[in-house]
């Protein structure tokens, strides 16, 4: 049976488009979740807001497949609710593919992981 790994982002604002902590080699869950931490901007008016994503990830550190939302809380309406999912989907996108290192590429590989994205408090 496959493992399932949690992580928790909080929201961070991020001023570039390049996430610097992807180029450095992963070693830990806990490298992978600051990666993707780097990448991450809520938007502005997410208010009081989760989503939770599933994803996997291959040996070279490329999804397999979308990240899909598996847990949604969002204020707001439906044009919001989405718009928070989508900026968390463009998170874990834009910081793959994923420099891991040859121990962690070993477990990574297949296992599914479930990610937090939280709004940053107001």
């Amino acid at each position: 049976m496959k493992g399932v790994a949690k992580l928790v982002i909080a929201g961070v604002m991020s001023t570039g488009v390049v996430c610097a902590s992807v180029a450095a080699t992963l070693n830990t869950m806990d490298d992978v979740g600051a990666a993707i931490q780097s990448c991450w901007t809520p938007p502005a008016d997410a208010g009081n807001s989760t989503v939770t994503l599933s994803f996997s990830f291959k040996r070279d550190g490329t999804l397999i497949g979308a990240p899909r939302p598996t847990a949604v809380k969002v204020a707001g309406d439906d044009k919001a609710r989405q718009s928070f999912i989508d900026a968390a989907i463009t998170a874990v996108k834009n910081c793959t593919p994923l420099s891991l290192s040859p121990e962690l590429s070993r477990g990574i590989a297949g296992n599914v992981f479930t990610l937090q994205f939280v709004s940053p408090k107001q």
